[in-house]
């Protein structure tokens, strides 16, 4: 069973909160997948991830380019996972698929849009029902997580 991690983002937006955390995912010598719930989200966070700091960028692929198997970072609207990850970011209103082979799945959501706060309810019931490990986290002021459930 995958670890199934709920970020509540109150603080700051996607574009800020998901580039440390591909960071770190990245400098444990995970591939990472990221699915977003539509292409044009998909393709706003490709251009984002080359520019989000001066001094770095996130070497990665959306789903639509050759060899986009190699990547340590996969962008995709699909559920697959082609370039074989061990953590799944599901942003937008996107649709899990089944975890088997991961080791995290995250679920960032948007605490100021309520459908997306709503559909996280759903998948925390449903992963907690399949016997993921599931833990809520939340953003303060400070733009920290802490750990809330």
């Amino acid at each position: 069973m995958a670890d199934v991690l709920f970020y509540h983002l109150t603080e700051s937006t996607l574009e800020d909160a998901l580039p440390g955390l591909l960071e770190r995912s990245v400098d444990r010598g995970w591939r990472a997948v990221v699915q977003t719930g539509t292409e044009e989200r998909r393709d706003a966070l490709d251009q984002h991830l080359w520019i989000f700091r001066d001094d770095s960028f996130l070497a990665h692929a959306t789903d639509r380019e050759s060899h986009s198997t190699e990547q340590p970072i996969l962008l995709t609207t699909g559920q697959d996972n082609p370039n074989e990850a061990q953590i799944r970011f599901l942003v937008d209103g996107a649709v899990p698929p089944e975890l088997v082979g991961y080791e995290r799945a995250v679920f960032l959501f948007d605490g100021h849009d309520a459908a997306q706060v709503e559909a996280a309810r759903t998948h925390w019931k449903t992963m907690k029902e399949a016997g993921h490990a599931v833990t809520y986290w939340q953003q303060t002021t400070d733009r920290r997580w802490e750990r809330k459930a």
